[in-house]
């Protein structure tokens, strides 16, 4: 899948699953796994009509035995406190963090 589109699916569940729109969004943040170079993720982003939002994107540490083709996002956001956060893991991504349901 391209960074593109795993981008899109990406914000797509996160906002669903948290019920957030687009002027709850503070802030994005953007991170790839070294492998992938060929788009940034916030272009995925401003294509969806997140472009008032500040977004930035960075590379993560290339550490040996660490999950591929990954990419994960920061969102700061604006939501009542009460509400609880759920966390996306999407395809191989859930092995990062077992403890957390899907």
């Amino acid at each position: 899948m391209a960074i593109r589109e795993a981008t899109t699916e990406l914000l797509q569940v996160m906002l669903e699953r948290n019920a957030l729109s687009a002027d709850d969004l503070i802030s994005l943040m953007f991170t790839t796994t070294p492998d992938l170079t060929a788009e940034f993720p916030a272009v995925a982003a401003r294509e969806m009509g997140l472009g008032a939002v500040p977004l930035l994107c960075a590379a993560e540490i290339d550490v040996p035995g660490a999950l591929p083709s990954c990419i994960r996002v920061l969102a700061h956001c604006s939501m009542p406190a009460q509400r609880p956060i759920r966390h996306v893991y999407l395809r191989d991504a859930v092995k990062l963090r077992p403890d957390i349901p899907q």
